[in-house]
């Protein structure tokens, strides 16, 4: 019960990752406060939440939208009265095409919906979790740690959303707020099992086999899940983690070292 009676707003809630980290909170002992574009994926959830014996709130927001942020915040406030912990788990992907290549407006639309948004949630929750000594994780990914043809735009938003988390853990810290990332690897859920199936299709093999192909490079030999992101997650939220902050924690079986 790492979160035994803590808050956790879960910024970006969807049927994988966003989903596992609020029912990671809720086993660990939190209410949870649920946040994405997709009301009836946020009502799922809560149930879920419930089950586990927490309190689960859906707001429906925009987290673009800098009204529906200001709303979502004080939902969480005039619901619960505190807040512990903000995951930020939101994506606007960019195109997949080369920097030199892809349209301006694309990559500036990318910072905003990537980078500007999480500054601006952070930004909205900054009192509350003073009050709490609370703490901030913002989900990466481990494209930081690579550079490849056709990923540059990601790259850059990723990039400048950890040293985002990075500058705000120094800014924060004096108020007691800790600010880390974790950055995934391949997370072996329903969209990458989708991809999978796609090339398995494309070049005539087992999706099996493009598993193995994939694992082949990584130190455990598989590819991690959902729930081992969101476990993550809930440590870098816990007092577990009080003496870590601006921290990126990689989370990919090995894929990568940093």
């Amino acid at each position: 019960m790492m979160l035994r009676d803590k808050v956790v707003v879960v910024a970006g809630v969807g049927a994988g990752l966003g989903r596992s980290i609020a029912l990671a909170s809720a086993r660990e002992g939190a209410d949870v406060v649920l946040a994405a574009r997709t009301a009836s994926t946020l009502e799922e959830v809560a149930k879920e939440v419930t089950a586990l014996g927490r309190r689960g709130l859906a707001v429906p927001t925009d987290l673009g939208d800098a009204e529906a942020a200001g709303q979502l915040a004080q939902a969480a406030r005039a619901e619960f009265g505190r807040v512990d912990a903000l995951v930020y788990n939101a994506l606007a992907m960019p195109p997949i095409k080369a920097l030199a290549k892809v349209p301006l407006e694309s990559l500036t639309e990318s910072f905003d919906g990537n980078v500007v948004a999480a500054l601006r949630l952070t930004r909205l929750f900054v009192p509350v979790l003073a009050d709490a000594q609370g703490s901030v994780v913002m989900i990466n990914s481990m494209v930081v740690r690579f550079s490849q043809v056709g990923m540059g735009p990601y790259k850059l938003a990723k990039a400048a959303l950890l040293a985002m988390a990075q500058s705000l853990a120094t800014e924060l810290g004096p108020q007691g707020i800790r600010v880390n990332s974790v950055a995934p690897g391949h997370i072996w859920g329903d969209s990458l099992k989708w991809y999978f199936g796609y090339l398995a299709r494309k070049r005539g093999v087992s999706v099996e086999d493009i598993y193995r192909e994939t694992a082949a490079g990584i130190d455990l030999g598989r590819l991690p899940e959902p729930d081992e992101i969101a476990d993550a997650a809930v440590f870098l939220a816990s007092p577990l983690a009080r003496a870590i902050t601006g921290q990126c924690l990689d989370v990919n079986c090995g894929e990568y070292h940093h």
